[in-house]
């Protein structure tokens, strides 16, 4: 079968930056939804077409992949707001961020712990590939149709290309 508009495509990959270093190895196939909410857009159009077996390696500028590194998405807080527990590279909800913390940061951002200073913590809305160009090398392990209830989602609830708040000592992009 091949690629179309809505199905279900599982990949293995490779994701590099610009300079070669490996940033991210799917081993094991994941599922996606194409169509949905799971692939960035240039991904998508560039599997169109494509069955199992096949591979295609993508390069993808900024604006088509985690957008550029937005400055004003960075935010020095009070360290006194945040658990005891706190580490560098928790996540925090922009809808959930502790009473007291600066009403400009934006609520539809996932804030990344970057820095901590006794009495401040660094908050960075920004994607953590943001503002980075990157190499994904691709594998199509398998196409299906996608069923009606996976339509429906939206999405095979694979967040790789979605930041999700993240519990302390998990640190991978998938």
């Amino acid at each position: 079968m091949k690629i179309t508009p809505q199905c279900v495509v599982a990949l293995t990959w490779t994701l590099k930056d610009t300079l070669g270093e490996v940033l991210d190895e799917l081993d094991e196939p994941v599922e996606f939804l194409l169509g949905g909410n799971d692939l960035l857009a240039k991904i998508e159009e560039a599997l169109q077409g494509h069955e199992a077996g096949d591979k295609t390696d993508l390069h993808l500028e900024p604006e088509n992949a985690f957008g550029d590194y937005d400055e004003n998405l960075v935010f020095l807080e009070l360290r006194k707001l945040f658990p005891a527990e706190l580490e560098e590279g928790m996540t925090f909800d922009g809808n959930a961020l502790p009473a007291g913390t600066s009403p400009d940061m934006p609520k539809n951002s996932i804030y990344t712990v970057t820095e901590i200073y006794p009495d401040h913590v660094v908050l960075d809305g920004n994607h953590p590939l943001a503002g980075i160009a990157l190499r994904l090398s691709l594998k199509v392990e398998s196409v299906r149709e996608a069923t009606e209830a996976e339509i429906g989602q939206g999405s095979m609830g694979t967040g790789f290309f979605k930041l999700e708040p993240m519990e302390p000592g998990n640190h991978t992009l998938h």
